[in-house]
């Protein structure tokens, strides 16, 4: 929109705006048959508004730019939870929020939302088995945090198959695991005609269809046998080693939440290389017992007489993190909320490498800041929103949404009161599903709750910004599951509509090479323009949107 063609003035509401002649033209038509704001949705078709399309145009490249050169650099030492980057990204955060006229609504005097997290750091855990120590981040690895310290001697261990218990397919029927070591296979059975006997088809379960789910799955099900310990020989483990290694190096957090949880799962589990896996298995073969579950389509389970230890310990500490709140109160449906949120923190620093996190969340950090400018010009110029609206800028989403669930457990404006949530979570680059038309946004979760946010999200979309708007990542079936995973899930659980703004994955993603040179920011504002101009849609409507869709 900035290409540099002949421009003319028009005069609204008292200020100059500048638009191409292209658009002067289609505002000559439009404007003929607007009224001075939106009557609601329930319209067959929405107007280009030229108020809206004044103050979106706000969001630039160039303020876009200048604010990421400041929260993605060095200085602030890739934004961890909990960290001195994080907290001067708050700083910054605030001071913008205070800039633009936004109300600090935590006790009606801060724009922090404070919260506790808990720092656990991994102190030389090993297996050792007849005398051999295994060593953490060579022989083995785990994603999960433990219940407690672990030392465990045992004399035995329980192979249990696959670990999976279904009703087509039991690993654990008549097989006593309490208090044990079990070890199992990865992933899931088939049988030779290449049939998974979990689903029964040609289709994987659960135990497949996610890493980090089919983990998880295998430990509750330890757990509810009352299972001590969990090993996982992992068929991927050198790739999957070197992909979560630079993680697993760093200390994990936990949010610290007064709310009820539930019960705490004690199996500890921990993903081993088949050479670990081999030596726990002595002399039965790993390669023949799969082949042999494929060939009978049974579980194969047995006793192992090991002699050996496990020991996992971990050192804490006690650490606050944040969230920005910045408000701006509506007018005559100012009890109702709209909320725009993106997460500032990012991984920090590992292996002595900054991660900057230009694009996750830099962008979204800074998308914020300018839809926040756009909604502070109008109301200052007498165009305030009907709804009020909540900036919120959240932090620990890299460490399990963290700050999202604190605020959703402990709301500063009520949820029954949340119309929705417009989530931004990486808007700021190309994937190279799209490198030949870079003109688009991946949505993610609009029709979960609500048809109507997804209809608006799509009429803002055309009449104004014009994007691809790429669905890919919403199906259900995706094995990303990227619902699941950035801050908007933490207000859809609670049946708050929600729209995720995505550019996909790159090769840069949690990589010291997430700075800002490869920052696309013409794209990244058109982005943001789409944001404002559904928030706006849905602040200044005559109804709220319903929910009306079981978001199951």
């Amino acid at each position: 929109m900035h290409s540099g063609e002949d421009t003319v003035l028009l005069c609204k509401n008292g200020s100059l705006v500048n638009f191409h002649m292209q658009t002067y033209l289609h505002l000559l038509i439009t404007l003929a048959v607007m009224t001075s704001s939106f009557t609601g949705f329930a319209q067959e078709s929405v107007s280009l508004d030229s108020t809206a399309y004044h103050f979106a145009n706000t969001i630039t490249p160039s303020d876009l730019k200048q604010h990421l050169s400041i929260i993605a650099s060095d200085a602030y030492e890739g934004r961890e939870t909990g960290k001195k980057g994080q907290k001067m990204a708050a700083d910054y955060i605030s001071n913008v929020f205070k800039q633009e006229n936004l109300a600090a609504p935590v006790g009606d005097t801060s724009y922090f939302q404070v919260f506790p997290v808990e720092e656990t750091s991994w102190a030389n855990p090993y297996i050792s088995i007849k005398g051999k120590k295994y060593e953490f981040l060579k022989d083995f690895y785990t994603l999960s945090s433990l219940a407690e310290d672990t030392e465990l001697d045992f004399k035995k261990v329980i192979f249990a198959g696959y670990g999976i218990e279904s009703e087509r397919y039991n690993d654990y029927k008549k097989l006593d695991v309490k208090g044990k070591v079990v070890l199992v296979l990865g992933g899931e059975p088939e049988s030779d005609d290449s049939l998974y006997l979990v689903s029964g088809g040609q289709q994987p379960s659960r135990f497949s269809n996610s890493f980090f789910g089919g983990i998880q799955a295998k430990r509750e099900i330890a757990a509810q046998h009352g299972a001590k310990a969990l090993l996982i020989i992992d068929e991927d483990f050198a790739a999957n080693l070197q992909r979560y290694k630079p993680y697993l190096s760093q200390p994990s957090m936990e949010l610290i939440n007064d709310q009820p949880e539930n019960e705490t799962i004690t199996t500890d589990v921990a993903l081993v290389s088949e050479k670990l896996g081999q030596a726990l298995m002595g002399r039965k073969d790993i390669a023949d017992v799969a082949a042999r579950i494929a060939k009978q389509a049974s579980p194969q389970t047995f006793k192992i007489r090991k002699k050996g230890t496990l020991v996992f310990e971990q050192q804490v500490a006690h650490l606050n993190s944040s969230n920005v709140l910045g408000y701006m109160e509506g007018t005559d449906l100012k009890d109702e909320v709209i909320v725009i949120s993106a997460h500032y923190d990012h991984i920090g620093i590992t292996d002595g490498q900054i991660n900057n996190g230009a694009d996750d969340d830099g962008s979204g950090t800074v998308s914020i800041m300018e839809i926040a400018q756009a909604f502070s010009k109008a109301k200052a110029a007498g165009n305030g929103p009907r709804r009020s609206i909540l900036f919120l800028s959240v932090s620990g989403e890299e460490k399990g949404l963290f700050g999202s669930e604190y605020y959703t457990d402990h709301p500063v404006f009520a949820l029954a009161n949340t119309v929705t949530d417009l989530n931004i979570d990486m808007i700021g680059r190309i994937d190279d599903e799209h490198r030949q038309d870079s003109s688009y946004v991946y949505i993610i979760g609009s029709d979960k709750l609500s048809t109507e946010l997804h209809a608006i999200n799509e009429k803002m979309n055309q009449t104004y910004t014009h994007l691809d708007l790429d669905y890919t990542y919403n199906d259900p079936s995706d094995p990303n599951r990227f619902y699941y995973r950035s801050d908007h899930y933490n207000f859809a659980k609670h049946d708050i509509p929600i729209i995720f703004y995505f550019n996909g994955v790159h090769a840069d993603y949690h990589q010291p090479t997430d700075t800002i040179e490869k920052i696309s920011f013409d794209m990244m504002a058109q982005r943001a323009k789409l944001v404002f101009y559904t928030a706006w849609q849905l602040a200044n409507q005559d109804k709220r949107i319903e929910v009306d869709v079981n978001g199951e």
